[in-house]
């Protein structure tokens, strides 16, 4: 990956997400589910610099394999920077370099953190100077996740899962993510839930969802124990029945002392919940051992920030 000159380039990073909680709706006329899900921002980041330049591209690096990644417009940082050109009217391009360390496909919003974080970026660069709110509008038209992305933090995701409410949550969580080498299509897992729901002549609530109060509870309380009973995800039996392996991965988990395991949104990753780093190293080493690629990461953190620029 080739660096351009870094005095011009703004560097924004963005975080990954876990759902703790999903609840899905019913399918709606246009095709899109209403959900109801509690979002935490991880210590697991994606960084974002851009320099000005008279065309629109990308290029990936970081610590993932990105060369399934596409770079043409229908990558949705592109989209996200053109997005914010048409709308501010700027004239010019911008060139990005992602370092990709959320996985890809995998559940925790990677994709939407490289566009929260592109529009930061250029909105930095091209000094358009949006208010909070004109961004997160933005955000809101590249994707449900993109929004939250912007914000980070503990919050409630309605609709979409795009109309957010913050969370008061307290003190740090402390999650081990067990990451696949496979990704998972969002549409596809979606499909499955709805195949499966029409198997069992449909057990839909017409009601929009909602996230539990013992959530919230638990977020309120900042305990870890009181969350892990009331971690939960709609998408989670879809997920299994496309990637059965990831029964396993969850028994294996809560076998060596995670409090408990969830799929986190579409999936594939697996996020555990531990009472605390030393907790989180042991089941680390565990994973590890079974030759799952076992990563530590702490919530929640902030959303898109410039880190330089």
């Amino acid at each position: 990956m080739t660096i351009a000159a870094t005095e011009e380039a703004v560097h924004v990073r963005a975080p990954g997400k876990i759902n703790l909680f999903m609840r899905v709706g019913g399918v709606q006329a246009d095709g899109y589910h209403d959900v109801a899900t509690a979002y935490q921002a991880v210590s697991l980041y994606e960084d974002v610099r851009a320099w000005p330049s008279d065309e629109f591209s990308v290029a990936f690096g970081g610590s993932i394999d990105t060369s399934g990644l596409p770079t043409d417009r229908s990558n949705l940082a592109i989209k996200a920077a053109k997005l914010l050109a048409r709308s501010a009217g700027v004239p010019g391009g911008v060139h990005l370099e992602i370092e990709k360390h959320v996985p890809i496909a995998g559940g925790m919003g990677g994709g939407s953190a490289d566009a929260a974080a592109t529009l930061v970026a250029c909105d930095a660069l091209w000094g358009t100077g949006l208010a909070k709110e004109e961004l997160h509008a933005l955000a809101a038209q590249l994707g449900a996740d993109v929004p939250f992305a912007l914000s980070g933090g503990t919050a409630i995701g309605t609709g979409r899962g795009d109309q957010l409410s913050a969370a008061l949550a307290t003190g740090s969580f402390h999650w081990v993510l067990a990451v696949a080498e496979f990704g998972l299509s969002t549409p596809a897992v979606y499909q499955e839930l709805d195949r499966q729901r029409a198997s069992r002549l449909g057990l839909v609530s017409n009601e929009a969802p909602v996230v539990d109060a013992a959530v919230l509870q638990a977020l309120r309380a900042g305990d870890a124990r009181r969350l892990a009973e009331s971690l939960h995800n709609d998408l989670e039996a879809a997920a299994l029945s496309l990637a059965p392996g990831l029964g396993g991965i969850l028994e294996l988990g809560t076998s060596h002392g995670a409090l408990a395991g969830i799929v986190s949104g579409s999936g594939p990753t697996v996020a555990f919940l531990v009472d605390d780093t030393d907790s989180a190293l042991e089941l680390q080493v565990a994973l590890s051992a079974a030759r799952l690629h076992a990563v530590h990461v702490h919530g929640a953190v902030h959303g898109a920030r410039i880190v330089s620029g």
